[in-house]
């Protein structure tokens, strides 16, 4: 298992539901629950290191890098700014002009007021983004599964936009770096959000086959993204399925889903896979987007490892629940049991 402590320096405090500010949900002690999780478990825990910029430039513009570095100090420099960097313009669906000034740019590089830039963000983004690449690393050197608890999570990340707590796409990061090896690489998303983001990187590529199953966007975040008909473009046609679910479905509809998605994933034969590890559909979790037992998350485990692929788990949702560090736990062990088996 790899993590990073500089996750805690990104402590966000402001969320917006329905027009109400409310706490919002991704918080420090979210990672730091997952981590006394997996270490009572008796699972080693590694530091990971840094492997420098280039990994997450694969992935993200040199605009957008740029922003998340500038963003918190420039945005501090404007008179009566909030603490957090929030946008309040955006440009819409119109073709529009590139800004010079942070207002502008804070707008551009976002999909929603979900994402505020505190004075630590970027520093712990950067970390996050490190977790993933040493997991992935490691399976390009030969080990069968490696955990990143990855914090703050990415699926939602696009190459130049924030979005739902997500800044660098960490499941996409360990994806590309794991091409590296292989030729072929499938991502399965099984967050009770729609990994919107990675599905956008990877949304005319070939090389990495997209899998996601998760709460219906008609009525749930992202809104936009994660219907059954998106299918890819391009190149990529054909290399994107989305299986999304009614909301308040629980694990019988759920295991079914992925028993689609694993023979899917299975026709496009590839060399290792990287699973999107959200535990927010679980059935205490606060968002409530579907309902899913700890033995739920146990057995898609288990069905994931009957694959016998290289495995990276990269941790996306998951919140103060009070099943949450169970769940990771249930999760591992049907992992490693079926795949010991």
């Amino acid at each position: 298992m790899l993590q990073t402590a500089r996750h805690a320096l990104h402590d966000p405090q402001f969320f917006l539901v329905r027009g109400e500010r409310r706490p919002a949900p991704e918080q420090p002690q979210r990672a730091q629950i997952l981590l006394d999780a997996a270490r009572a478990a008796g699972h080693e825990i590694l530091e990971a290191g840094d492997q420098g910029l280039a990994p997450i430039a694969e992935i993200h513009t040199p605009e957008y890098l740029d922003y998340l570095q500038v963003a918190y100090r420039e945005w501090r420099k404007l008179d009566g700014a909030s603490a957090e960097v929030i946008p309040n313009v955006h440009p819409g669906r119109r073709p529009a002009h590139y800004p010079s000034g942070i207002v502008g740019r804070a707008g551009w590089h976002a999909a929603d007021t979900g994402s505020p830039i505190g004075a630590g963000t970027w520093e712990a983004a950067y970390a996050s983004a490190q977790v993933a690449v040493a997991a992935a690393d490691l399976i390009v050197a030969g080990a069968r599964q490696a955990y990143a608890l990855c914090r703050p999570p990415g699926h939602h990340a696009y190459a130049d936009m924030a979005g739902g707590f997500c800044f660098l796409n960490n499941t996409a990061i360990a994806a590309r770096r794991l091409l590296r090896r292989h030729p072929r690489v499938a991502i399965l998303d099984i967050d009770v959000h729609h990994g919107n983001g990675t599905q956008g990187i990877f949304y005319a590529s070939r090389e990495v086959l997209t899998v996601s199953l998760h709460a219906d966007p008609h009525g749930f975040y992202p809104f936009f993204w994660g219907h059954a008909h998106e299918r890819g473009e391009g190149a990529g046609e054909g290399y994107n399925l989305n299986l999304p679910l009614p909301l308040g479905s629980t694990d019988e509809p759920w295991l079914a889903a992925g028993d689609r998605a694993i023979e899917r994933i299975g026709r496009f034969a590839p060399g290792a896979l990287v699973v999107a590890l959200g535990l927010d559909a679980s059935e205490s979790d606060p968002l409530q987007g579907l309902r899913i037992s700890t033995g739920g998350f146990a057995r898609m485990a288990a069905r994931i490892a009957a694959m016998g692929l290289p495995t990276v788990f990269v941790q996306e949702g998951g919140y103060l629940g009070p099943e949450l560090g169970e769940n990771l736990a249930a999760f591992l062990d049907g992992f490693e049991r079926k795949g010991t088996a």
